[in-house]
């Protein structure tokens, strides 16, 4: 399985293991934290862009300062799920996205996830790194 990149609409395809699941085999609430978190850095690794590098690089980290998230359906054991990732808004030093988690046509979960750049030094919000820019100011 591998990610598609529309431009618009990123989707990273995630099974869904026993370790993700809870006793009942559905999956744990907080874990599809977890499957966002991964199409976000895959996202920006399928534009050039590796997490490590940019922090290393220009001295920053990405937090997520804010998720507002709805669980629909639950996602079950051996579930193959696609997870969607859309700018919607950029900013100097943040930018908000659209996530969506599917299995087949059928929307589980929606969330919308505020990141913001931060400086290490202080971990005060920063600009984001220039060449960045072009992919987060012109959300599909």
């Amino acid at each position: 399985m591998t990610a598609t990149d529309t431009g618009a609409n990123f989707r990273l395809p995630v099974r869904v293991y026993y370790e993700d699941t809870d006793a009942a085999g559905v999956v744990y609430y907080a874990n599809y934290l977890r499957f966002l978190e991964r199409a976000r850095s895959e996202w920006l690794s399928a534009r050039g862009f590796e997490v490590a590098a940019l922090e290393r690089g220009h001295g920053i980290a990405f937090a997520v300062r804010r998720v507002e998230i709805d669980f629909l359906r639950p996602a079950r054991l051996g579930d193959r799920l696609q997870v969607t990732f859309a700018v919607t808004e950029g900013h100097r030093s943040r930018l908000v996205a659209r996530q969506e988690i599917f299995r087949g046509d059928e929307l589980l979960t929606a969330a919308q996830v505020t990141v913001v750049c931060l400086d290490q030094a202080n971990w005060k919000p920063v600009r984001i790194p220039a060449e960045l820019l072009p992919h987060m100011e012109n959300p599909g």
